[in-house]
C-alpha cells in the first residue's frame, strides 16, 4: 500500500518517521514522532484503496493546549506513538518518555561521552489528547468543537501520567530511565468504549510487558481537559503485564473484544517483531496476568538491519475481513518511491 505526503511532510520526514495509524472510512490518520502533527491521507478508492494521498495536516497546538508553552526555544515534536479512533473522536498518546542524547560519527571522546550522559525530556510528550471528527466535505476532519464535545487533553496542566506513577511499584523507579534504555515509553493506545490503554514499550519487567488501563473522562470545569477516573483500589489506573517473548509493546489495536498487540524489542535492537491476540481484553474487569490462553500469536512481521521498524498497525475495512496495515519508522530504501510516497504492508490476520 503506497502512502504519499505532500512537500512539507516530506521536508520534516514525517513519511520516514510513521509511528502511529488508523483507518477512519475514505481516510487513513497516521502520526509520526518527530512533529506534533496528526496527517490525514484520503484513498484513491473508498472501497478497494490501492494509495492513499491527498494529504492534509492538523496541529495539535491549534487543537488543544499543550504543556511547554509557545513561541521561539519551545520544541515543537509532540513524540506521537500512538492513534485510536472511536466513536466520533479520534485519540492521540505521546511517548511520555526521557531521551538520551545521540553519539553520532562526528562525535568522539569526551565529547561523544558527554552527549551519551545528556538525558532529557519534553512536556509535550506528557499528553492524552481526545479530538473530535466531524464531517467536513465528505471526509473525517479534526475539529476543535463539533458542537456537542471539544478537544481536550490530559497533562497539559496538573499531575499528568508519570505524576501518577512516581509511586508505583513497577513502573516507578524506571521513570528517570530514558525510554530506549527501557525506561517508561508508551507506544500504543486502543480505546474500546470508556476503556483507554496504553501500551508500554518498557519497562519490561523481567520479560513481561506492561499495558495500563485508564477511564478518561471530561474535567466539568474546563471541557478542554481530561481528568482519570478512579478504579476500586483508589488509583487512576490499572495495569495488566502480557508474556510477549521478553518484548515490549508497539501499538496496539482493537478487534472486537480482543486487542491485537504489535510486540518489537524495547532496546535499540531492530527484532524480532510479531502481532499477538489478547483475547477478550475489552472485556477485563481486574488487573490481569496475560498468558496461556488468553495470548497467542498470530503474526511473524518482516524487520530490516538497521531499518523497517514496525511501528503501528490499524485494521483496514471492516474488522471481520481481518486485513491488518502495518507501517514502519526508518523504512528501508526500497520502501520510498519516486514520486515521495513510502510503502507499508497490508497482512492478513489467520
Amino acid at each position: 500500500m503506497t502512502l504519499r505526503f505532500g512537500t512539507a511532510a516530506r521536508a520534516s520526514a514525517t513519511h520516514t518517521n510513521l509511528s502511529a495509524v488508523r483507518s477512519d472510512g475514505p481516510v487513513l490518520w497516521v502520526a509520526g514522532d518527530e512533529t506534533a502533527t496528526i496527517e490525514r491521507l484520503v484513498a484513491d478508492d473508498p472501497d478497494r484503496p490501492t494509495c492513499y494521498g491527498d494529504q492534509t495536516s492538523f496541529s495539535l497546538p491549534d487543537l488543544v493546549p499543550l504543556p511547554g508553552g509557545t513561541g521561539p526555544g519551545v520544541e515543537e515534536e509532540a513524540d506521537i506513538e500512538g492513534l485510536a479512533r472511536t466513536g466520533d473522536a479520534l485519540w492521540a498518546v505521546g511517548s511520555h518518555s526521557l531521551r538520551r542524547r545521540r553519539i553520532r560519527e562526528e562525535h568522539d571522546g569526551d565529547r561523544a561521552l558527554r552527549r551519551l550522559a545528556r538525558v532529557t525530556g519534553q512536556p509535550r510528550r506528557q499528553v492524552l489528547v481526545r479530538l473530535p471528527v466531524a464531517d467536513v466535505d465528505g471526509l473525517p476532519t479534526l475539529v476543535k468543537d463539533d458542537g456537542t464535545r471539544s478537544a481536550a487533553v490530559f497533562g497539559a496542566r496538573g499531575k499528568d501520567l508519570r505524576d501518577l506513577l512516581a509511586d508505583d511499584e513497577h513502573l516507578g523507579p524506571f521513570l528517570p530511565i530514558p525510554g530506549k534504555d527501557n525506561g517508561l515509553d508508551v507506544e500504543g493506545i486502543a480505546v474500546s468504549g470508556e476503556r483507554v490503554y496504553l501500551g508500554l514499550r518498557g519497562p519490561v519487567l523481567r520479560g513481561w510487558a506492561v499495558v495500563l488501563e485508564l477511564r478518561p473522562e471530561v474535567d466539568r470545569r474546563d471541557p478542554a481537559r481530561l481528568r482519570l477516573r478512579r478504579f476500586p483500589d483508589g488509583r487512576r489506573y490499572r495495569k495488566h503485564v502480557l508474556r510477549l517473548a521478553g518484548l515490549g509493546v508497539r501499538d496496539l489495536c482493537p478487534q472486537g473484544e480482543d486487542l491485537l498487540v504489535l510486540a518489537g524489542p524495547t532496546m535499540d535492537l531492530d527484532g524480532p517483531v510479531y502481532v499477538y491476540r489478547w483475547h477478550g481484553a475489552c472485556a477485563a474487569e481486574e488487573p490481569t496476568v496475560v498468558r496461556g490462553d488468553l495470548l497467542t500469536r498470530e503474526l511473524s512481521l518482516p524487520f530490516g538491519d538497521g531499518d523497517d521498524h514496525a511501528e503501528g498497525i490499524g485494521l483496514l475495512g471492516p474488522a471481520e475481513d481481518g486485513r491488518l496495515l502495518v507501517v514502519y519508522d526508518s523504512p528501508a530504501p526500497g520502501r520510498l518511491t519516486d514520486d515521495g510516497g513510502v510503502l507499508a504492508d497490508v497482512v492478513r490476520l489467520p
